[in-house]
């Protein structure tokens, strides 16, 4: 282990310091559990009101793991992974990266401050005391939120995870956890991001890119602020959206293009609503119109969420085309059988290109050609 060779000021060798403070985890994370206020302040006085905090939250399990130990004497500051998951929709623990300091005292180590590493997000009830909403397909966790406003968000959930599942099939969770912090900064501090590149961004999906053998732990994750604003129909899409990221996360690597995995979700959203291209694509149509219409597919730079509100919205809605042109031309199937075909490379150069040539027997450059000209056909 990194940092903890070496004899400290308190006498102890580098590895028993170790396996003392992860001792000390390991009861933190047994009280935590078993809301155990009294084991739980005798691991330290920070986050006092954590177990308040996470009450609402079906834990299935919560551990540490401590990855780095720097210091001595009877002061030292520990990177450790925390591992937890909620019962019932994880099958993989969500893994966040924490920066811990501890101090000896009287022969005991003691936790006196617990926070996110560095470029790592909070978790939602270091917010607040988040409150639950059980739907029957979902779990909602909000902070700062009223009751009933998330039970519509779970209600919108509980539609979205059988209509993905129509779309996608049953190889997934067919369960979904969305979290609505109390604003956008909130939403910032989740995603460990500045909040201004989510201001106008209604939900977003958290995860790893899959292509293992379980999938990972996704959470999605509402702005308030711009959710709040829209209406029946388009929260629903957004939400459909959002879990069709859950959905396909397994399959989806870094050999996935952004218009493919965005372009599914947004297929998803949209499949069976009605609406047409026009209604749907309305940025990408005005391109069209006015002579200019997209000569390539999107690159993953195009869906950039501080760039420029256009061209973000015509790399969203080419993806969702190019998708809907081959459910259209080749049938769901196919659209399926690609995305998951792209995924299985390692790498993305040439993935595309392969999975076009094995599912739907052609090439990129063709594939290319035959968007465009569904693109002006449908939009022109």
């Amino acid at each position: 282990m990194a940092g903890a060779c070496g004899c400290g000021a308190d006498g102890l060798r580098g590895d028993a310091r170790s396996a003392a403070v992860q001792d000390v985890l390991d009861k933190r994370a047994r009280a935590v559990l078993d809301q155990d206020g009294a084991a739980y302040r005798a691991t330290g006085g920070a986050d006092p009101y954590l177990l308040l905090d996470l009450a609402a939250v079906p834990l299935d399990s919560w551990a540490y793991r401590l990855t780095r130990l720097d210091g001595s004497g009877t002061r030292v500051h520990a990177a450790a992974e925390l591992r937890y998951r909620v019962d019932g929709y994880d099958k993989e623990p969500v893994v966040a990266e924490r920066t811990l300091t501890l101090l000896r005292k009287d022969g005991r180590w003691r936790v006196v401050d617990d926070e996110p590493a560095a470029k790592s997000g909070q978790q939602l009830w270091e917010q607040g005391r988040v409150t639950a909403v059980k739907g029957a397909h979902s779990l909602v966790l909000g902070v700062d939120q009223q009751r009933s406003v998330l039970k519509s968000y779970a209600a919108i959930a509980d539609e979205a995870v059988p209509a993905v599942t129509d779309a996608w099939g049953k190889k997934w969770a067919r369960r979904v956890v969305v979290m609505v912090p109390g604003s956008l900064d909130g939403m910032g501090d989740l995603l460990g991001s500045p909040a201004a590149n989510y201001r106008g961004i209604a939900a977003v999906t958290t995860g790893e890119a899959g292509g293992a053998r379980t999938a990972p732990a996704d959470r999605v994750i509402v702005n308030p602020e711009a959710y709040g604003v829209l209406g029946a129909f388009g929260k629903q899409v957004v939400l459909t959206h959002e879990t069709a990221h859950v959905a396909t996360r397994a399959v989806t690597t870094p050999a996935t293009p952004l218009w493919l995995s965005e372009g599914y979700a947004d297929w998803t959203g949209y499949r069976r609503t009605g609406r047409t291209p026009a209604e749907a694509a309305p940025e990408l149509r005005r391109a069209v119109q006015q002579g200019t219409p997209p000569g390539s597919l999107p690159e993953d730079a195009d869906f950039g969420f501080s760039g420029d509100a256009g061209r973000l919205a015509r790399a969203y809605e080419s993806g969702w085309l190019a998708c809907r042109m081959i459910a259209d031309r080749w049938g769901e199937a196919k659209l399926n059988g690609f995305y998951a075909a792209v995924g299985g490379h390692r790498r993305r150069a040439g993935a595309v290109d392969e999975a076009l040539r094995s599912v739907l027997g052609l090439d990129e450059d063709d594939f290319t050609a035959k968007w465009r000209a569904y693109v002006r056909g449908e939009l022109g």
